[in-house]
């Protein structure tokens, strides 16, 4: 009888330990909601106690966090960041590693698993002007140099973020193709579509989907006239097949600010704007991010 006595305190301390046990404190939150191969991504973090810095490990990549400031100015105690799964991302659930630092230099770790699906993207045959899918040893070199430029323009991307609200669409107009699609040139080059699709008119005014800063615009072989825009975080809006720049390399743009005219410059089989999403050097659907809510 002496050992009930005993044991029966015990077990009523460690009950109470249990329920008075503070949980972890981190909630993470992402869109959309099911993920896929090919898709951009909002996470939204909240630490479990105030923090500095937040960064976080995803499918190879280093995902830098912002602190989220509604108009007022002030702190939310929420991280935000873009982050996106590539077309090559297989099926399963990927550990997102949240590494954060407080004010007295105390780091403290996080672990959520992000489950990603499978899309299968359909396949087309195109045909094109023999010079896109046969280049000549002049135009092959064209094609080098123009790898070359992207490759520096890349470089000089922003850590910040310049990125404000949701994106919008580049011009109003019909979605003719979209992002994935296995295309086959004239029955023998095969390339994935990175980008979207829109029907427009040569002369078609071309906004900037969100705010940042122009990091290339100047005409490249395969892209046509062409305009890339740093968002900042590692996220960049591309667009293609240009007849007419409105702004220079260096411009600093706002969201909905005219940025050129639409055209069918480039490998193109006809006038249309092609947009695309590159993020750390991964193309992403723009139709998911265009979709996605953001703060």
């Amino acid at each position: 009888m002496k050992w009930r006595y005993f044991i029966f305190p015990i077990l009523l301390l460690v009950a109470s330990l249990a329920v008075a046990a503070p949980p972890a404190g981190w909630t993470v939150r992402y869109l959309p909601g099911r993920i896929v191969n090919g898709s951009p991504i909002l996470i939204r973090v909240t630490t479990p106690s105030s923090v500095t810095t937040l960064s976080a490990d995803w499918l190879g990549h280093r995902i830098a966090f912002t602190p989220d400031l509604p108009k007022n100015g002030r702190p939310t105690g929420t991280w935000i960041a873009i982050a996106g799964a590539s077309l090559e991302t297989k099926p399963g659930t990927y550990a997102l590693e949240l590494h954060a630092e407080t004010a007295a230099g105390k780091s403290i770790l996080f672990e959520k698993k992000i489950p990603v699906g499978h899309r299968r993207y359909p396949r087309v045959v195109l045909k094109v002007p023999e010079r896109y899918t046969a280049p000549s040893p002049e135009e092959q070199r064209e094609i080098e140099a123009d790898k070359k430029i992207k490759e520096e323009a890349f470089k000089s991307l922003s850590p910040d973020r310049e990125w404000q609200g949701s994106f919008i669409a580049p011009l109003q107009g019909q979605v003719t193709e979209l992002f994935g699609v296995q295309r086959v040139f004239n029955g023998s080059v095969q390339a994935t579509h990175q980008g979207l699709d829109f029907r427009a008119h040569t002369g078609t005014p071309i906004v900037a989907a969100n705010r940042g800063k122009v990091i290339l615009a100047r005409p490249l072989f395969f892209e046509g006239n062409c305009i890339v825009i740093d968002h900042g975080q590692g996220l960049l809006t591309l667009y293609l097949h240009l007849s007419k720049f409105l702004v220079q390399e260096g411009d600093e743009v706002k969201k909905g600010q005219e940025i050129a005219l639409s055209g069918g410059t480039g490998r193109a089989t006809g006038p249309h704007l092609h947009l695309a999403v590159r993020w750390q050097g991964e193309y992403l659907n723009p139709q998911t991010l265009l979709a996605l809510h953001l703060p």
